[in-house]
């Protein structure tokens, strides 16, 4: 589920679709079940707490504060009704950012817990991030799309030692970075028709860059004291410059 971040090369939103690059873990995306807004959308689905907690993250977590902020002053500020939709996906699947129409998706029938939330409404504006900042060729290049993965499996938390316990993962030395790699593996495989080799060769290629690029938490942000920190630094950088 992407799109060509270069506006001279954009593929038109229905080609992405035809060609399915995850899309069907999202069926929402080719036409809901009832009609955005109606009363049987707010009373029959998970829609109204999934915006609840979208909110709640978009107001307390310190890693999706930094990302709309750094957002923000990339000149792409992100606004919540019309860059996120909470939508009934494959149960496979927490989240997706489409690029075709620059929208994040938050599974709502698979989000329950606002931790979950937070992490992914963080992991997918990392993609998000990626997309406003740099020329990403998210359809017809791997490379820019393992890259992402591999910058939002770093910077989002999923591989924290915390989460890693909840999932009866444990190691020692190199253990994060095998998270993040098997993590962005993962994520490769669910929206591309690829062997799993060749996903494997295409993480390797970019895994050392991508994993050290830490922007724009400037680190990696381990626990939520780490993404507060770089949080403030990024508020007090202009105060710095103009001391300069």
């Amino acid at each position: 589920m992407a799109d060509s971040g270069s506006k001279e090369e954009k593929e038109p939103e229905s080609e992405a679709k035809d060609e399915n690059y995850g899309y069907s873990l999202y069926p929402e995306r080719s036409g809901s079940k009832y009609k955005q807004g109606s009363i049987g959308e707010s009373l029959f689905t998970f829609k109204h707490k999934c915006h609840i907690m979208l909110q709640f993250a978009m107001d307390t977590s310190p890693y999706a504060k930094l990302l709309l902020a750094a957002m923000r002053s990339s000149g792409c500020a992100v606004h919540k009704d019309r860059h996120f939709s909470c939508e009934d996906c494959d149960g496979t699947v927490s989240g997706g950012f489409d690029a075709a129409t620059s929208q994040i998706v938050l599974c709502q029938n698979n989000i329950h817990q606002q931790a979950h939330m937070n992490r992914v409404v963080t992991h997918e504006l990392i993609h998000a991030f990626d997309h406003c900042r740099a020329r990403v060729d998210w359809f017809s290049n791997p490379r820019h799309l393992a890259c992402s993965e591999i910058r939002a499996a770093n910077l989002s938390g999923d591989c924290s030692f915390l989460n890693e316990v909840s999932r009866f993962n444990f190691g020692l030395r190199a253990h994060h970075q095998e998270c993040v790699r098997s993590r962005a593996l993962r994520s490769i495989l669910a929206v591309r028709k690829v062997s799993r080799e060749e996903a494997e060769l295409v993480v390797d290629e970019v895994f050392d860059s991508c994993f050290r690029d830490h922007a724009p938490f400037g680190r990696i942000p381990h626990t939520k004291m780490d993404a507060r920190f770089s949080f403030r630094d990024f508020e007090s950088r202009d105060r710095y410059h103009a001391n300069l």
